[in-house]
């Protein structure tokens, strides 16, 4: 879970407790999107959203931290026609971008997904519950000394996080569910990955070559 630089160790979930805060955050990625395929400059599109209150947030800090985050999910895609597909294909192609987007960015989320989904999907196992995303944290606890930090406070909310998460994107029906959906990848996501060499993510989606 850590790579050792110069004696020091470096850990791979600095900054994934920030889904806390984060979450999915589908609407705003998709306002974001729209956006930037206009040309806008990240400050712009602060203004932009700021003034037209296009979150409809109540402060400055709240808007500007959500930005930033959608800013660098859809930076770490790396690809301009899948930011553009978020701002303009239909919802549930979005959301699959943006969930790729979110693992891009959130090391922990890319983790989840390929570990835990895209191994259920692999073995065609498709019983789930919140009980396989606190095994998944408990395990980090006991592998990463940043995750080992988090209070157990920090632990509900993530999985409460993971679990939406899965739920907006049509993986589970509930938040009580006892069963994973079938996933269907839509054509311009796996265009996107492959272009981005990314074919290892396949899994989550359940994508198998």
């Amino acid at each position: 879970m850590c790579d050792k630089i110069n004696g020091m160790k470096r850990n791979r979930y600095v900054g994934s407790g920030a889904l806390t805060r984060e979450q999915f955050l589908f609407h705003e990625t998709r306002i974001v999107a729209g956006l930037m395929t206009e040309g806008l400059s990240d400050a712009e599109i602060f203004d932009k959203i700021y003034n037209e209150n296009l979150f409809q947030f109540p402060t400055e800090r709240s808007v500007k931290t959500i930005m930033d985050a959608c800013v660098r999910r859809l930076h770490a895609l790396d690809n301009d026609i899948l930011v553009q597909a978020i701002a303009g294909q239909p919802v549930e192609v979005a959301k699959q971008i943006c969930l790729y987007a979110m693992m891009k960015q959130s090391t922990l989320m890319w983790d989840f997904m390929l570990t835990v989904i895209g191994g259920k999907f692999r073995q065609n196992d498709l019983s789930f519950s919140k009980k396989d995303v606190t095994v998944f944290l408990l395990g980090l606890q006991e592998q990463d000394d940043t995750v080992a930090k988090w209070s157990a406070a920090t632990l509900v909310k993530i999985r409460q996080v993971i679990m939406k998460t899965l739920m907006d994107t049509e993986y589970i029906d509930n938040l009580n569910t006892t069963r994973l959906n079938m996933i269907l990848l839509s054509r311009v996501l796996e265009v996107g990955i492959r272009e981005n060499h990314d074919e290892a993510v396949f899994p989550a989606f359940n994508y198998f070559e």
